[in-house]
């Protein structure tokens, strides 16, 4: 624990968190420009001429070369390889299957007692065909099936093959031409000249019916020819990808040149979409130029960069939010939702396409999520070191960074008073209307296109849609990993339908009573010193839960008038007094308490002295006898300004509740004595808090517990209603 504690802490830690977002940040920026200002179409030039100081060519415009890109690869044809070792494969066994054939009818017809099997690719009723005309002839067989069949189907391919067969069904082909390579040379060919394998296999179904031969020969040839079709011109994908990317290395980057010392545009002037390529062009030239020591300076100022801009938000949280700049789990958290943001800059800036993707920075989330985990100031003013530091990373782009604080800051103050989590998602007319605004604002400024504007419009109300949903989820997920405490979490405990508010008010009355009074005692006084009002408040309400326990120990709930103590030495009645600190810090983790709420159990006793039985023990023992030690709370002392109030807050009630006849200047003498009784005890020495703070506390509390003990007129039969229902009755 204390080595988490010291690590929470740490400068050391403190120094790398710095150091590595702001390297991470750095390395987001643009590569091989020179960052210098960011122009957009339609804007005025109001800087002096810019004067080209060497040639460089001028980029094209993004769409164009990607237009030329996709263009280069449509020309080129799917490159096919002639493979003649097919052609001669499919022949060589046209030859071999018919001597096969052959061989195979001889041995069925000499030996009849061999079981009749078709064994060949031919068809029953053609097999049996050829067999029985063998027969009926008495021909060679040899003969018969070399010129009646062989000859003829290796006549029938060599003509089909001199053309090409390619195996367009399963080879896709998006255009009516293709490339055949032969050697090192292309030939380009209409698909339209060359067999596919089913116009093949029509082609030599045409030869064969003019053929004069039987029909029952015909069908044989067919079947032969069909079996000995193959595609012999091949496609080639690894071929047609490199003709595909020599076509697209072909195409040219830029459309032109500017000579050195050509003026790129003039004071005043209006940049066009071609001025804005020729900035373009020469920043990135100009980064070029720099070469490699150059990129070094450059990687350094934009180290200075981000980290100058840092440095603002650094001593912001040095100067009045110390609470987070001495803890590193916060400064992580705040780091983490700098560097998302910047992420998805980054991401969209890698993106090249015609469409506003810019009002895709989920700029907003970052906004409700500081706002919602620390205040509305942190939230706003780490939302203007964001922007600017967005806006760097679009090459210094002033209206982006500015149309983002503006929905930045509303989203803001749509959370800064957020009472439940369902309140997250009004943001989004909020962001919505601050983006409508600034698109609208700046749109008109350049005269952009009406179209151009609702389209930024379209993409900015996608923005607004999807931040508070992403806000929602994010918050979720930050609250249980880095256990952090958020308004919306202390709103939720506050509910009286709580299991633990609901069982201290069962069981212990008269203790939920005194911190219902409690709660609004601490949050008046946090108000009128700038401290956490909520949390006062809340850390009032489950300061005693450990009451629960053993209700009847505590004065407050003992209704019957009986006293426990009475019959208890008074080493017992401070073990059973003290005991509710711990039991309530065990039924607080049980219940999964934040540790800002647990804090409030033992701190708002700290160290100090339970006086009553003290003074009980030293009559008992004599002063002498009797160590104060053993009759002090075990602490620790408070050690935030709410822990402060909440203490003053359970003695100053529970005193002025006991007074007799109470008026003013006794509620005021009882606050101010007891609250000097916990200075001179050293029970504020660890806190934060001021002797202006104290006074402040003190009036506060005055102004509440007075009206509490004001007087009432007694009713006209009040004795009567005080006395007894049986009484009445007699």
């Amino acid at each position: 624990m204390k080595k988490e504690s010291k690590i929470r802490t740490s400068l050391r830690v403190k120094l790398t968190i710095a150091l590595a977002t702001v390297l991470l940040i750095a390395l987001m920026f643009p590569k091989g420009e020179s960052i210098d200002s960011e122009v957009a179409v339609g804007t005025i030039w109001i800087h002096d001429d810019l004067i080209a100081p060497f040639s460089f060519p001028i980029l094209k415009d993004s769409q164009v070369y990607d237009s030329q890109i996709k263009s280069a690869a449509q020309s080129v044809f799917p490159v096919f390889l002639e493979n003649n070792l097919i052609v001669k494969k499919e022949i060589d066994s046209v030859y071999a299957y018919g001597s096969f054939l052959s061989k195979d009818i001889q041995k069925k017809i000499t030996n009849p007692q061999i079981k009749e099997q078709n064994t060949t690719f031919l068809s029953t009723a053609s097999y049996d065909f050829l067999k029985n005309s063998i027969k009926n002839k008495k021909n060679d067989l040899s003969v018969l099936i070399r010129e009646n069949i062989t000859l003829q189907a290796v006549n029938i391919l060599k003509s089909i093959y001199n053309k090409g067969i390619i195996d367009s069904d399963s080879t896709p082909i998006d255009n009516d031409t293709i490339s055949i390579r032969i050697g090192s040379v292309d030939k380009i060919e209409k698909l339209n000249h060359i067999y596919g394998i089913s116009s093949a296999k029509a082609q030599a179904d045409n030869i064969i019916q003019k053929l004069e031969v039987s029909q029952g020969f015909k069908k044989i040839l067919f079947e032969y020819c069909s079996y000995f079709i193959k595609a012999n011109i091949v496609f080639s994908p690894q071929l047609t990808k490199e003709e595909k990317q020599q076509a697209e290395s072909n195409v040219s980057k830029y459309s032109g040149i500017i000579n050195e010392n050509e003026r790129i545009i003039a004071k005043h002037d209006r940049i066009t979409k071609d001025v804005k390529l020729k900035i373009d062009s020469y920043k990135e030239a100009m980064g070029e130029q720099a070469g490699s020591e150059g990129t070094i300076l450059q990687f350094l100022g934009q180290v200075l960069h981000i980290s100058s801009l840092l440095t603002l938000l650094v001593i912001y949280l040095f100067l009045f939010r110390k609470r987070i700049f001495n803890d590193n789990i916060k400064i992580l958290l705040l780091v983490i939702n700098i560097i998302f943001v910047s992420a998805i800059a980054f991401l969209i800036n890698q993106v090249s396409v015609n469409f506003p993707l810019q009002f895709l920075i989920f700029m907003p989330v970052a906004s409700m999520l500081l706002t919602i985990i620390f205040d509305s100031r942190v939230g706003f003013y780490s939302t203007v070191v964001i922007v600017l530091i967005l806006g760097a990373l679009r090459s210094n782009d002033y209206t982006f960074s500015a149309m983002n604080l503006f929905a930045g800051a509303l989203a803001v103050y749509s959370v800064r008073d957020i009472k439940n989590r369902s309140q997250i998602f009004r943001s989004f007319v909020f962001i919505l209307i601050g983006y409508i605004i600034a698109i609208l604002a700046y749109g008109l400024e350049r005269f952009a296109p009406a179209h151009i504007m609702l389209i930024e419009i379209a993409f900015a109300g996608t923005n607004a849609l999807i931040s508070p949903i992403l806000t929602y989820g994010l918050l979720v997920f930050f609250e249980k990993i880095f256990n952090i405490t958020t308004d919306l979490t202390l709103v939720e405990l506050s509910n009286l339908d709580r299991p633990l508010l609901k069982d201290l008010a069962r069981r212990a009355p008269g203790t939920f009573s005194h911190s219902m009074t409690m709660g609004t005692l601490a949050e008046a006084a946090a108000e009128s010193i700038g401290a956490n009002p909520l949390l006062a408040r809340v850390g009032a309400y489950y300061h005693d839960i450990g009451k629960t326990i053993m209700p009847q120990n505590f004065v407050e709930n003992q209704l019957n008038n009986i006293n426990v103590h009475e019959n208890l030495s008074p080493e017992e009645s401070v073990s059973l007094i003290v005991r509710h600190v711990k039991e309530g810090i065990l039924l607080a983790e049980e219940y999964k308490l934040p540790r800002e709420i647990i804090d409030f159990i033992p701190m708002h006793h700290g160290t100090a002295v339970i006086y009553y039985f003290f003074d009980k023990a030293k009559k008992l023992y004599g002063e002498e006898k009797v160590d104060i030690n053993n009759y002090r709370y075990p602490g620790p002392k408070p050690s935030t300004k709410e822990t402060v109030i909440v203490m003053l807050a359970d003695s100053c009630e529970s005193a002025v509740r006991s007074i007799e006849d109470s008026d003013p200047a006794k509620v005021e003498n009882v606050i101010n004595n007891l609250v000097q009784e916990r200075i001179e005890g050293d029970q504020l020495d660890n806190a934060p808090i001021t002797l202006y703070d104290l006074t402040k506390i003190k009036e506060s509390f005055v102004g509440i517990l007075v009206g509490q003990q004001h007087r009432r007129i007694r009713y006209p039969k009040q004795e009567e209603l005080e006395k007894k229902f049986d009484d009445k009755q007699e």
